[in-house]
């Protein structure tokens, strides 16, 4: 019943505030478009009802609802006041046991074990800078609902940072001390809620801070989902050129300058294949790719032209793999949708149509196998969920699934006592009895912990 009742409560916020506007699909059989008969029907329905509804049920409903909405803006403004007030009241930051509920660790390369169940604050015009593809949606939630940008340091996000960290810097690590090995190559499983997506773009922001190369893509079911799709007759794949250009521009705003610096390795022709509403160009299948030309000047030829998007995609995860002079980190969230259905179909009869394999499509073709040197992470992401994925996925070693624990007793105690610095719960309503409950409710699940605080009585 928890559940179900959290799942509604994340609909209808989502449906107000979406983070990712949504695509419009259009009717073509080359345009995603996906208009199921369960919701004509229910638009009819709803149609049906509002002609029948009477005027003064319908101002009733929009009288109360403007009254809740209000009241609900006034305490949100007055907490709001109130936490600007806390601010220079350092009495107020204190987690369990009178430890300090901040860090004052001010990156995340210098974060150690004795950092853990504290937070770490962050600006967010630091945050927008370093990941300009975009936020996780958990990650945002929890920044408006605490009304602060500041994330728990936890044990498991620091293995994964140390993981990496002895991949680039071996000597770093004590030879008398007992590490697990090192991998290059980990998928982050794990129930839901339990911070895979933060713990990724948290792993892309001290990367990028320590000076690597890092691809970013947030939303991996945005490459197959929506927007323009072809068959190419070359390869055999199928070819979505704008999400290719949005690949490219995205990969390019926060490393542009790095890219400058980085010499392409390959110059074999950039095949062309069908751009976004313009059809094939005529007589040309190939476009050449200078001597000395940089790994900028190739993402941008897939910006310029429409043709050549989904090509230069591919290429460029050919190069990533030759670059040596920067560690080179690709970094894919909501990587399950790689391993089912895209939304795309192709009509086999009159009648009939057969969906088409997110393994088929060239961008997701060329970034989804693990099976390679290059260090690389790919993170489950149970907000779009794809149903129960077997556990010897293809393209993806056995030992790279690494399953992502949620809150831990010591992690839950910090998290309700900052939600309690936050003014998301009165402190006559606190007590160690009432946040186990919470703890031991939600089994750790971070979203429902944060619904369930500001329950307490």
């Amino acid at each position: 019943m928890l559940g179900s009742v959290l799942k509604r409560g994340t609909l209808s916020k989502s449906l107000h505030d979406p983070i990712v506007p949504q695509l419009s699909h259009l009717q073509s059989k080359l345009y995603s478009s996906k208009n199921t008969k369960a919701t004509l029907a229910k638009a009819k329905k709803d149609a049906k009802s509002k002609s029948k509804s009477k005027v003064s049920d319908s101002s009733s409903s929009v009288a109360s609802e403007d009254f809740e909405s209000a009241g609900a803006d006034d305490f949100e403004a007055a907490r709001a006041r109130r936490l600007v007030e806390d601010e220079n009241d350092r009495s107020l930051d204190v987690g369990p046991n009178g430890r300090p509920l901040f860090t004052s660790t001010v990156s995340l390369s210098q974060l150690t074990r004795k950092d853990t169940c504290s937070y770490m604050k962050f600006s967010e015009k630091g945050l927008k800078e370093v990941s300009p593809e975009g936020l996780p949606m958990g990650m945002v939630t929890e920044f408006k609902e605490s009304m602060r940008p500041a994330l728990l340091v936890r044990e498991s996000f620091l293995d994964l940072r140390d993981n990496f960290r002895r991949i680039v810097d071996p000597p770093m690590w004590s030879s008398h001390t007992k590490a697990p090995k090192a991998r290059k190559q980990i998928l982050l499983d794990g129930p839901v809620s339990c911070g895979k997506s933060i713990a990724l773009a948290m792993l892309v922001h001290w990367a990028r801070d320590e000076g690597w190369l890092v691809l970013y893509a947030p939303r991996g079911r945005e490459w197959t989902h929506g927007g323009f799709f072809y068959k190419n007759p070359e390869t055999g794949l199928w070819d979505t050129p704008v999400q290719a250009e949005n690949v490219l521009k995205d990969f390019l705003k926060y490393n542009e300058s790095r890219l400058q610096q980085l010499p392409c390795q390959i110059f074999d022709p950039i095949p062309l294949g069908e751009g976004a509403g313009v059809g094939w160009m005529k007589g040309v299948e190939s476009m050449a790719l200078p001597e000395g030309s940089t790994l900028n000047d190739l993402v941008q030829m897939g910006i310029k032209y429409s043709h050549a998007a989904v090509g230069v995609v591919v290429r460029l995860r050919k190069e990533l793999s030759l670059v040596k002079d920067v560690p080179v980190l690709i970094a894919i969230d909501q990587y399950n949708n790689w391993f089912t259905f895209s939304e795309y179909e192709e009509p086999v009869t009159v009648r009939s149509c057969r969906p088409i394999h997110a393994r088929e499509l060239a961008m997701v073709n060329a970034f989804r196998s693990m099976m390679h040197d290059d260090m690389m992470v790919g993170a489950f992401s149970h907000s779009t969920a794809v149903g129960k994925l077997r556990r010897d996925l293809p393209d993806v070693p056995v030992e790279a699934r690494v399953n992502f624990p949620r809150y831990s007793l010591d992690e839950a105690a910090a998290v309700c006592h900052y939600y309690l610095r936050q003014r998301l719960v009165r402190r006559e309503a606190f007590s160690d009895e009432a946040w186990k409950k919470v703890y031991y409710l939600s089994n750790g699940n971070g979203a429902e912990m944060r619904w369930l605080v500001p329950l307490m009585r």
